[in-house]
Parts: C-alpha cells; structure tokens; sequence
C-alpha cells in the first residue's frame, strides 16, 4: 500500500512539473501537446486552484506549483518513500 502511494505522489510531482513547462509554450487548441496540457490540468487544479486562491501572486509568477512540489516532496519524506522521481 504504501508502494501505491509512492508511486502516486511521484506520478502527481511529474504532472504538476510537466504543466509547469507546458505553461511556458504556446500550444495550439488542435496539437497532441494541448489535449496533454488539458489532462494536465484537470488533473492537478484540484490541489493547485486552493494554495493559488490562499498564496499572494508574485509580479506574473505563480508560486503555487512550488508550494504543492515542496508539500510533496515532506509529505514523501515524511511518510518513508525513497528520494527522487519515479
């Protein structure tokens, strides 16, 4: 069990870190890339919308897929999974 939930925070760290680098390209609504970010999305705003709703926004920067990796990466020591992703 805690194998699975390992597995599930390194999956989740992945997708918010690979949002965040989709997020600094334009994508087209019609390319693979875009459907990719979409899924993205929907998979992480969940988490990402309240800790954006809570944290004060930095110039343009928005620090809160910061705020959930570093919530990760404890919540990963904390609980005994092994360092690093995937």
């Amino acid at each position: 069990m805690l194998s699975l939930i390992c597995l599930l925070l390194n999956l989740f760290t992945l997708a918010i870190i690979v949002r965040a680098i989709l997020s600094w390209f334009p994508l087209s609504p019609d390319g693979i890339m875009f459907r990719v970010a979409s899924v993205l999305n929907t998979v992480t705003e969940p988490v990402l919308g309240p800790v954006r709703r809570v944290m004060p926004r930095v110039g343009v920067f928005d620090l809160s897929p910061l705020v959930v990796l570093l919530a990760c990466f404890l919540l990963q020591a904390a609980i005994g999974c092994g360092p690093g992703l995937i």
